[in-house]
């Protein structure tokens, strides 16, 4: 491993590790605070970044959906089935269009989609606080063909959003899946890396056909540093729930995010 190299496996340990204690600190895996820092700190280009943030939001969403499998069995999931087709029938036609768009778009232009995507995903996990709705919900439509159209175009816009970013999209699902299938949110986090897995993988094989996709060869060790650092703040973080007030922490990592985006995404505001 040259000097370079190693120094950017370094900082990728350091880097995913704050970001994987954010990520267990609020519930979340963090691929949003990721993309910024892939942009801005590493030098990454936008397309290489979402890339990239891709790949680690698959390992991510793997690992955490095995881990929750303990408590949460495969066969409980299974009940929910009907939900699940039902965003996935949307999300994977997203998923692949967005991509595809996200190929043929201009440097500029993805950085405006990005940064217009990561602002609003600032704002609602700041809405999403303020709402507190709870644990559990009452379904926002009964069971029949508008909530079934409803969630064909929810899935889709997720699946767009997932696949620009290269997130798992976790804060648009858990809240669609809680909201309008009435759906308890222990069990809709569950639900939510499901639907995101294959979601996610559709994303990854159309970008496969891209030029950027080479990044994740040049900058394994990049990807490697990132990956175990992410895992082991993601511990930290989750050990760290008890020790900080959570009354006005999503806020603050709305701002944080809204800040960096702005920082890293800087270049596409000024030309």
């Amino acid at each position: 491993m040259s000097h370079h190299s190693g120094k950017r496996a370094v900082g990728g340990f350091v880097a995913g590790g704050a970001i994987g204690a954010l990520g267990g600190l609020i519930g979340l895996g963090g691929a949003e605070f990721r993309l910024p820092v892939l942009k801005g700190v590493f030098h990454l280009e936008t397309l290489e970044a979402v890339i990239f943030n891709k790949a680690m939001s698959l390992i991510v969403v793997t690992v955490a959906l095995i881990a929750r499998s303990v408590t949460i069995l495969p066969t409980e999931l299974f009940e929910y089935w009907p939900i699940a087709i039902n965003l996935l029938a949307g999300s994977l036609i997203g998923a692949w269009l967005a991509a595809g768009s996200a190929i043929r778009m201009n440097a500029k232009t993805l950085d405006y989609v990005v940064f217009s995507l990561l602002v609003g995903l600032a704002a609602l996990m700041i809405v999403q606080h303020l709402a507190n709705p709870g644990p559990t919900a009452e379904p926002m439509l009964d069971d029949g063909t508008v909530r079934w159209v409803a969630g064909f175009f929810a899935g889709l816009g997720i699946g767009a959003i997932a696949a620009f970013l290269g997130v798992a999209g976790g804060e648009l699902l858990i809240p669609t899946i809680t909201l309008l299938y009435g759906v308890d949110i222990r069990l809709a986090g569950s639900l939510s890396l499901a639907i995101s897995l294959p979601t996610m993988l559709v994303g990854m094989l159309r970008y496969a056909g891209a030029d950027a996709f080479t990044v994740l060869g040049r900058e394994r060790n990049l990807f490697t540093g990132m990956g175990l650092g992410s895992a082991a703040g993601a511990v930290a973080g989750g050990l760290a729930i008890g020790l900080v007030a959570p009354d006005w922490l999503i806020v603050l990592l709305a701002g944080i995010l809204l800040l960096s985006a702005w920082k890293a995404f800087g270049d596409a505001r000024r030309n």
